[in-house]
């Protein structure tokens, strides 16, 4: 193995093991770009050094996954694909009575059920009353009701190392001021409201029964979306912050994100941030579709699982802005998620974002990227509308700095945005009209 990969497979290893899960940002040092003018050997062997790379990153994965089981096996479990599960708990959607009859007279008991008003979607989480694997339970209701709608309550937790320092110096810093009034969501963990950043930012809050539950995460997303500097003008923005975790160590349900997106359907929020990862869902599918269809814009991290890791959600629904982080020089990061879901990129190293104990360190990854994207498009949001997204997609890539290869690819997307570029933004995108087709289908 090569001097440089030992260290910094150690400092990962040390890293999952020791923080509480989080969005998806992962720290990890820069891997050298393949350059075209070395002898073959050489290049098959920084390839070969890569491929391990991304071998070990697809590693911390299962170890956050082990960690959560040998620590938490009473509330979690695991899907046929490795994906976290809330044990023993299967949600239906949109069910008819028939099917929780059958469901009852099966053993099953209902935990959950409400209606999401600002999604026009039922739900129904049921709970298995015998010791049985959770895949198991979803396979027993599936077969009750073959035409019904069931999947597991999956866990959001994306990476869960959170490595900040001192920015040294940081590449770029909590933006300026912005004159005009806006509003933005965030589904996050939760946010320090009193944090000297988002002191002037109107922040209302949902989730936890209202009770507050701070998190380094979260607050570091508050601040690259409607945070400022110290000393610096208000900034106009209104950010409705949903807590999904509220403390829980194993991280967010899909439950609660789909009851989060309902939250800020009804709330008329145009934009909004999810800065977290993790595997594809029925009841997620749909309710990211409903929002979707009513005008709303959401953009999402595409994940620090690597290069070579499959797609991670939200990210990867259609129609859904993923976004991907580089670094200063504008290389993408080691880390970072490719594939047709990635749309833009933002700078995700050394960015100078909040963080618990009024303090403000560099972070890194591309939960801090999305936030950077994100804040450009809702100050260009007027409202919630039929075809915004397209809209958005269109002014951002109009303005995206273009890396890789010539136009749209998987690594880089359409571009570089940056919050820099917010006040060369067209004032409005909800009037707009799109001259060309771009987006994933």
């Amino acid at each position: 193995m090569n001097a440089w990969i030992r260290p910094l497979l150690s400092t990962f290893s040390l890293a999952f093991l020791i923080a509480a899960p989080a969005g998806a940002q992962l720290a990890l040092p820069t891997v050298p770009t393949l350059p075209t003018d070395l002898p073959q050997r050489t290049l098959d062997s920084m390839q070969s050094s890569v491929n391990t790379v991304n071998q070990e990153l697809a590693g911390l994965r299962e170890l956050q996954v082990r960690t959560l089981l040998r620590d938490h096996p009473e509330r979690v479990d695991t899907d046929p694909r490795g994906a976290l599960v809330i044990r023993g708990e299967v949600v239906a959607i949109d069910p008819s009575p028939l099917s929780l009859q059958r469901a009852r007279a099966a053993g099953f008991t209902v935990t959950q059920e409400r209606t999401l008003d600002g999604l026009d979607i039922r739900l129904v989480v049921l709970r298995a009353t015998t010791d049985e694997r959770t895949r198991r339970a979803l396979a027993r209701l599936r077969k009750l009701d073959p035409d019904g709608l069931y999947d597991f309550n999956h866990l959001y937790t994306g990476s869960a190392a959170q490595s900040s320092a001192p920015a040294s110096p940081p590449t770029a810093r909590m933006a300026q001021g912005n004159s005009g009034a806006w509003r933005v969501g965030l589904i996050d963990t939760g946010v320090d409201r009193r944090h000297p950043a988002l002191v002037g930012a109107d922040i209302r809050t949902w989730g936890c029964d209202g009770v507050p539950h701070p998190d380094r995460h979260g607050t570091a997303v508050a601040s690259l979306l409607v945070g400022t500097e110290k000393d610096t003008a208000r900034t106009h923005a209104s950010l409705f912050a949903a807590d999904i975790y509220c403390g829980q160590p194993v991280g967010g349900t899909v439950v609660a994100l789909v009851e989060a997106l309902g939250w800020l359907a009804r709330e008329w929020v145009p934009v909004i941030n999810v800065s977290l990862v993790g595997p594809p869902n029925a009841l997620l599918e749909k309710a990211i579709r409903s929002s979707l269809q009513r005008g709303h814009v959401i953009i999402a991290a595409v994940g620090n699982d690597g290069p070579a890791a499959p797609p991670l959600y939200p990210a990867s629904y259609p129609d859904v802005i993923g976004v991907t982080a580089v670094d200063a020089r504008h290389r993408a990061l080691p880390e970072a998620g490719r594939g047709r879901q990635v749309d833009f990129a933002a700078i995700g190293a050394g960015l100078n974002a909040a963080v618990l104990g009024g303090k403000s360190e560099s972070v890194r990854g591309t939960s801090y990227a999305a936030p950077l994207v994100a804040r450009i498009a809702a100050q260009v949001a007027a409202e919630p509308q039929a075809g915004l997204t397209a809209r958005i997609q269109q002014t951002l890539a109009a303005k995206a700095v273009d890396l890789g290869r010539r136009g749209s690819d998987t690594t880089y997307g359409y571009g570089l945005l940056g919050d820099d570029m917010s006040a060369a933004m067209p004032a409005t995108a909800n009037e707009r009209s799109p001259t060309r087709t771009i987006g994933r289908e």
